[in-house]
């Protein structure tokens, strides 16, 4: 079946989008292709076609578990036969699902880099026919990378277990030195890359210089209507702002990584609904967010990179139409973000400390510890040890990097359910609301073995079958708990640290330049490019972001904060207002119409000239415009 016959048939489009085609073919020949794809740009159907074109397995790498639950979910309800590996399953479910992939058929397995080194899953995969491998988020292989991940480089074992499968690489974000370690970091057989303008027409970037942003927030959100992302670099700080927001009429939630998963599914239903028009949030929100009418991002801190807010600004106008990506940018901002590279980057003798600290803290011998995992509590371990937390963290992704210790910060473990009495009991209970047989019929249906042992479920595709909310199947499951016809542990997040070496003493810890001064100084680069981006204000918004990421544009945007400062204060010579004004519309109009001016042909081709000169025009042939 060709591309554009799974495209209509599976999801109803008539035609593909940007360098979509582009990257098909390309993988689809079996070439190691990269495509460089921004936020909205369609990159799960740029791996899901070719894939469905051929035969045998595609394996997906994405480190996030939500985006993997709900592509699989989606796959699933148009008939596609795909499943997941993550972080939290037993290795019963993980055993059945790689089956499946021997022997039921499934054309998609989604897995976490952490699931790759495992030995039960290299085991298994060998024997399963793969024939692509797709690395979502692959910026994540790369030490120059915004966020650099180690456990991608395990993909590397995938490579050699299936040497002749071609390799999809795909990230929203990459500078040319990014794309450039990607595929040396995959082993690309030749460079091949595809990439997106990261230009965003519709998106209009400013930068507020004020001392009181709460104000200015106000004044912005006043100012326009629709709903609205704000991000802030802290959790405490999502609160904040959020009840500043409800104490003066505007609707808000706060969202952070720390919340329960039926708290973040329940605000982020109240934000996509429009019962809530601004939702306040680090950076944990956004990723895999289909809402395609977001009109303002506003960033009251700076991010660290401008990969990060890239990404974030993007969320905006993704539905085409005019939308803002707001910075509020304040007299000790500059102070706060460079303070950040001794919090990343923490000194040599402060990470010595904190990993002798954590191997007293598992009462961990020397000489012992390789391979013991255990779960692990960083404000437990900060107050014993009396440290600072942002710090400690820092210090203990740096032992990470340099492989003493795997430390993950989240490690979901999923949701369970066991009936508590047996199916005829179950069936003889009268009285249940319609909703609840309707969930109860669908654990039945989708699990087996649910009345002799726990069973993880997938609310998301429970969600997707039944058409209830998250939010009201969580209060579902807690009432058939509390009416004691199942037993459901909800799922958590729980932090863990395993040691991937024998304990040694902390003073006896190397570091490399690649693990420790390289990625400081790179760090360090980063943080300087978002100071400037806010501080200047000569250049084009739009083509300062562009000629990071490597392009070079013809023409300031012409509707940033910089550009409309430039275009206010532009002279005009005689006889440019009223041609400003017959301009007004910001239409193309034939030059014959400026006939109607009445100035001498020498005066008016002089006034073009200076209009040309301060970009206040765009002549095109027989053509002008004004430039808004």
């Amino acid at each position: 079946m060709r591309y554009g016959e799974i495209l209509r048939q599976y999801w109803g489009y008539d035609s593909f989008r940007g360098i979509q085609r582009e990257i098909i073919e390309s993988i689809g020949a079996g070439r190691d292709t990269l495509g460089l794809m921004p936020t909205g740009g369609g990159k799960s159907i740029a791996f899901q076609v070719p894939a469905l074109a051929g035969d045998g397995l595609c394996i997906v790498v994405t480190p996030l578990i939500a985006l993997m639950k709900d592509q699989v979910a989606n796959l699933r309800s148009r008939g596609i036969k795909a499943t997941a590996i993550y972080s939290g399953m037993k290795s019963a479910d993980i055993v059945t699902a790689l089956e499946n992939c021997i022997f039921g058929g499934y054309r998609f397995l989604y897995v976490s880099p952490e699931r790759l080194s495992s030995e039960l899953f290299l085991a298994k995969i060998r024997k399963v026919d793969v024939r692509m491998i797709t690395v979502d988020e692959a910026h994540c292989i790369s030490q120059w990378g915004h966020d650099f991940r180690p456990a991608y480089r395990r993909i590397g074992e995938l490579r050699e277990i299936f040497p002749g499968v071609p390799v999809l690489a795909l990230t929203a974000t990459a500078t040319p030195e990014v794309v450039e370690d990607i595929q040396r970091q995959l082993g690309f057989k030749e460079s091949n890359c595809f990439s997106m303008s990261f230009e965003r027409k519709n998106l209009v970037y400013v930068v507020r210089k004020t001392e009181n942003k709460a104000k200015e927030l106000l004044h912005i959100l006043g100012s326009m209507q629709g709903s609205a992302i704000v991000y802030t670099l802290n959790r405490q700080k999502t609160k904040e702002v959020c009840d500043f927001l409800l104490s003066h009429g505007i609707t808000a939630e706060y969202y952070h990584a720390g919340l329960a998963p039926e708290t973040k599914d329940r605000r982020e239903e109240a934000w996509k609904s429009g019962k809530a028009r601004v939702m306040v949030s680090t950076n944990a929100f956004g990723m895999g967010i289909d809402k395609p009418d977001v009109r303002l991002v506003v960033h009251i801190d700076l991010p660290s990179s401008i990969e990060a807010y890239f990404q974030e600004a993007g969320r905006a106008g993704r539905d085409g139409n005019t939308a803002y990506a707001v910075t509020l940018f304040g007299g000790n901002d500059k102070q706060v973000v460079s303070r950040r590279l001794e919090d990343n980057y923490p000194p040599q003798e402060f990470v010595r400390e904190i990993y002798d600290e954590v191997c007293y803290y598992y009462s961990m011998a020397l000489g012992d510890g390789m391979n013991c995992t255990f779960e692990f509590s960083l404000s437990d371990f900060c107050k014993k040890y009396h440290r600072p937390m942002l710090r400690t963290d820092s210090a203990l992704r740096l032992l990470t990097r340099m492989g003493y210790i795997e430390y993950v910060e989240e490690m979901e473990y999923a949701s369970r359910v066991r009936f508590i009495v047996d199916k005829d009991s179950l069936y003889r209970f009268r009285g249940l609301p319609a909703d609840y047989e309707l969930l109860v019929n669908a654990l039945m249906r989708n699990y087996s073995g649910l009345f002799s042992d726990y069973a993880f479920i997938d609310e998301r595709y429970l969600s997707r079958i039944t058409k209830l909310p998250r939010h009201r199947m969580y209060e579902i499951l807690v009432s058939l708990s509390n009416k004691r016809l199942i037993a459901y542990a909800p799922s958590k997040k729980c932090p863990i640290i395993t040691f991937t070496r024998h304990r040694v003493l902390g003073s006896e810890l190397r570091f490399t330049a690649e693990t420790y001064d390289s990625r400081k100084a790179a760090f360090g680069e980063r943080l300087n490019s978002m100071i400037n981006y806010a501080v200047c204000d000569s250049k084009c918004r739009s083509t300062l972001l562009l000629e990071y990421f490597g392009e070079k544009r013809a023409a300031p945007c012409g509707r940033c904060d910089v550009c409309v400062s430039a275009r206010d204060n532009v002279r005009l010579p005689q006889g440019g207002e009223a041609l400003l004004s017959l301009l007004a519309d910001g239409a193309w109009h034939n030059v014959r119409e400026l006939d109607s001016l009445a100035l001498p042909r020498k005066d008016m081709n002089g006034l073009l000239r200076g209009l040309c000169d301060e970009e206040a025009v765009t002549i095109d042939g027989e053509r002008i415009k004004l430039n808004k």
